[in-house]
């Protein structure tokens, strides 16, 4: 968190009259940030980068409506806005609506569109390469760099790295997003599918889920065990058909049904045996409904566009219904499990 802070303030310094994305500080999502990280020498910190338009542009989401996939896929589209009243004020800045090409490419860097969009779109490709080369050049300035060593990994949708002092390392992974609607839901570079095109920010709720952990923290017993208990079964789980997704799905919709106050070190058999029995059920009936979209018992505080609230929920085990091998091989591995 804190190499987290010091590496946003010196993104603000560096990019505080440049026409590329304003960075917002970064949101840690993930297991890791939740507590309940499956494997804990592995542990991989993933934070969020929300960004925002730079001055003389805007972001419009647009939804891709190709196939019919559960998860929802945008394009960020980058529009240019005219800024000549902007300009009288300040002084600073040609409008790149209205001023010759000449005198903007003699005076001026380039818009946000000359170098990381493709067709107009914010390009995913283009954007993790620039985080690369904006992380690099950071690192020597942060106090961080005295005493850790910084690797740079790679990853073409995300910009991974690790730091390591000789004794300790930490693995990150920053991805960056557009938020929705000034809500807990972003369009974010994270990929699930086998090949996602350089335009295309798939919709997170990873936010929102983070934004659920943490309201349960606040409202848990000091000795409650239902990150251990999620810890647990991920843990248990590994190898088998089920993904840590849906065990952590499972996990939640408890979480938002059982109080809190039920989930104490003495109750940990009951609730180790309502999470297995969850689970079997969803196996059996092949359904598991998303936690996010579509879930109206959520707390208040979390903020969610019209569209994602009131939506029709996803089936994360939907491919149970459509291959019966599939559901046999799970039925088959919770037996085990």
């Amino acid at each position: 968190s804190e190499l987290m802070e010091h590496y946003g303030a010196a993104f603000g310094h560096v990019l505080s009259n440049s026409f590329y994305p304003v960075l917002q500080g970064a949101i840690g999502v993930g297991s890791a940030f939740e507590g309940w990280s499956p494997r804990e020498q592995d542990v991989v910190y993933r934070v969020l980068v929300p960004m925002s338009p730079p001055r003389g542009h805007s972001f419009q989401l647009e939804l891709d409506s190709a196939g019919q996939r559960q998860v929802r896929n945008f394009r960020v589209r980058v529009q240019l806005e005219c800024t000549c009243r902007r300009e009288q004020q300040a002084g600073n800045m040609l409008c790149f609506l209205h001023h010759p090409e000449e005198e903007l490419r003699s005076k001026q860097d380039p818009s946000l569109l000359d170098t990381l969009c493709t067709d107009s779109y914010l390009d995913v490709h283009k954007t993790a390469c620039w985080f690369y080369q904006l992380v690099g050049a950071v690192w020597p300035a942060l106090p961080q760099s005295h005493a850790w060593h910084l690797t740079l990994l790679p990853s073409r949708r995300s910009c991974q790295f690790k730091v390591s002092d000789g004794t300790e390392s930490f693995r990150i992974e920053m991805l960056f997003g557009v938020r929705r609607d000034d809500s807990h839901v972003f369009v974010s570079s994270q990929t699930r599918e086998a090949y996602t095109a350089s335009t295309t920010w798939p919709e997170t709720y990873a936010v929102a889920e983070a934004e659920f952990f943490k309201h349960i923290a606040r409202q848990a017993p000091p000795d409650s065990l239902h990150l251990k208990c999620l810890q647990f079964f991920t843990r248990l789980q590994l190898g088998f058909s089920f993904s840590t997704y849906t065990m952590k799905t499972v996990v939640m919709h408890l979480l938002n049904a059982v109080p809190v106050s039920s989930w104490r070190r003495r109750d940990l058999l009951p609730r180790l045996a309502d999470i297995s029995d969850s689970l079997r059920l969803c196996l059996q009936a092949r359904r598991l409904n998303h936690f996010i979209v579509g879930n109206r018992r959520l707390p208040g505080h979390i903020s969610l566009p019209r569209d994602v609230q009131r939506g029709k929920t996803h089936n994360l085990l939907r491919n149970l219904q459509q291959q019966s091998a599939a559901h046999t091989q799970a039925i088959s591995d919770y037996q085990v499990l």
